[in-house]
């Protein structure tokens, strides 16, 4: 029956063409010319019209793309600090119906729990006081540290829905979630007290993994007492509350270095060729650059100018680089890039261009010309050597559980950005080893462990008894167990970064 439908429908339509073809013949041939005229009008006019359909078409695409686009951004980039933001009033909420959860280390030690006065208010404290004070932060007068980075989490509660109901119905608040961090108290306490008094920061890494094991910065404060302590805290020139270890910025020094010898190797095939004869000091266009004591170092390889961290030989170097490569390489190592952190932090820079004058590219490649990063920084690119060249994605948090200790959420290790070849990672390590075994690192030599790494004096004034002193570094080198970054501000040279650094091993190790 369908099929009889169609086919008189296509019996009319032939009808009806056939009717219009004769009539057409039937009209004079000035009529024919105007009727094609309409016709090629119609025609134009319909196409004119799909045109503006399909524009209209495309911007609404666009449109929902882009919104597509804001909303995936947001989820990714934004949504945390939106959640977590002091301006949040659903937070306000979440409060008033949730104990805030607590923060524990690797082994299930309490570094910040919600504890009841005798008033009935609810307090928080901190059991390890100063010890934890910038990486943990504190969750009055604001929040910073994990307090302010997981404060959604401690204030949800995944508690057993029956008991929730039951809580509801009483009035009564539920517990929120524990944050198991990845922090270890015995790597934390060894690193507080090796850098004592002194101003700086000291991260330690697994490079394997990604884990932050732990995170001093100093000056410090209690966290149980910002409340009361907070005019002092917040005004004081020491900067008790910046956590230098993310949010400082400093010259790097001679740990630079490593950055300047792996430009030099991916634009010189025979980089092991490399030879230089150092004279203790070094005179271009005018400046005059000098190794630290005015040693001369005599004739020197790539490998023994890191080794005894040779200023006048990467110099030297730096006068030979391709400026815009080596731009390249600094932000393939995440120079002026974001870096992955869960924490508040300062972004590195490298602002050297072809343009600049050739004493900015010699102190440059010997890590004090314009070059600025953190201690966090050093401590990731140092973790990518360690790892073959592969950068881990840092992490403090390694777990989620309600107060029970189930698991809600765990962090798996993953693979962020392979930051040089597996051939390159090697090379350096090879280098970093020679530092240790004859070169500016030697302190470290015949201990137990093994030790690659790297030391670091930065200017900051003219007054040359006050440098920063860095060392960057990884322990265990055929299987690289610790990865460490330690900063020591205005160092008086009676007390080096790499001498803190051999009590933090020695205290784990031994």
């Amino acid at each position: 029956m369908k099929e009889r439908k169609e086919s008189g429908y296509e019996l009319r339509e032939a009808k009806k063409k056939e009717e219009i073809r004769r009539e057409r013949k039937q009209l004079t041939r000035k009529e024919r010319r105007e009727a094609k005229k309409k016709d090629k009008r119609r025609a134009k006019q319909k196409k004119e019209v799909n045109k503006e359909f399909a524009r209209v078409t495309y911007i609404f695409v666009a449109l929902f793309l882009v919104l597509m686009g804001y909303i995936i951004y947001f989820n990714l980039e934004k949504s945390q600090d939106i959640i977590n933001s002091s301006y949040n009033p659903r937070l306000d909420s979440m409060a008033d119906r949730v104990v805030r959860g607590k923060i524990l280390d690797k082994d299930g030690n309490v570094l910040a729990e919600t504890t009841t006065a005798e008033d009935g208010s609810e307090y928080r404290y901190y059991p390890y006081g100063n010890l934890y004070a910038h990486v943990v932060g504190f969750s009055s007068q604001g929040k910073s540290g994990l307090e302010s980075a997981e404060n959604f989490e401690l204030l949800t509660s995944h508690a057993f829905f029956l008991e929730k109901l039951k809580n509801e119905f009483q009035d009564e608040k539920n517990i929120g979630d524990n944050v198991i961090t990845t922090l270890n108290t015995q790597l934390q306490e060894a690193a507080y007290n090796a850098l004592g008094s002194y101003k700086g920061a000291v991260v330690v890494l697994e490079p394997s993994s990604g884990k932050i094991l732990a995170m001093v910065s100093k000056p410090d404060f209690d966290p149980n007492t910002v409340a009361e302590n907070w005019e002092f805290l917040s005004t004081d020139e020491n900067s008790y509350l910046l956590n230098r270890a993310t949010q400082g910025a400093y010259a790097p020094g001679s740990t630079f270095k490593l950055v300047t010898a792996l430009e030099y190797m991916r634009e010189h095939g025979d980089y092991n060729a490399y030879g230089y004869t150092c004279q203790g000091e070094i005179t271009y266009d005018g400046v005059t650059i000098a190794c630290a004591g005015h040693n001369v170092h005599g004739d020197v390889s790539l490998a023994s100018s890191l080794a005894y961290s040779c200023n006048t030989s990467f110099s030297n170097i730096g006068l030979q680089l391709d400026i815009e490569r080596y731009r390249d390489t600094a932000e393939t190592l995440l120079f002026n890039s974001k870096l992955p952190c869960e924490l508040p932090y300062s972004q590195s820079s490298f602002t050297l261009k072809s343009s600049d004058s050739s004493a900015d590219r010699m102190m440059t490649a010997m890590g004090q010309g314009k070059t600025g990063t953190s201690p966090y920084h050093m401590a990731l690119i140092t973790s990518a050597i360690a790892n073959h060249g592969t950068l881990m994605r840092p992490y403090l948090v390694d777990a989620i559980t309600n107060y029970s200790g189930e698991i809600v959420e765990n962090t798996e290790p993953e693979e962020y950005k392979k930051l040089m070849s597996e051939e390159e990672a090697e090379q350096l390590k090879s280098y970093m080893q020679e530092v240790v075994n004859y070169g500016t690192a030697s302190v470290l030599s015949g201990q137990g462990y093994t030790v690659a790494g790297k030391t670091g004096t930065a200017e900051y004034s003219s007054d040359i008894e006050k440098n920063h002193s860095w060392f960057v570094g990884f322990t265990n080198v055929d299987n690289p167990e610790l990865a460490i970054c330690v900063l020591i501000e205005s160092s008086d040279g009676q007390v080096k970064a790499v001498n803190v650094a051999k009590e933090i091993f020695d205290s784990y190790y031994y």
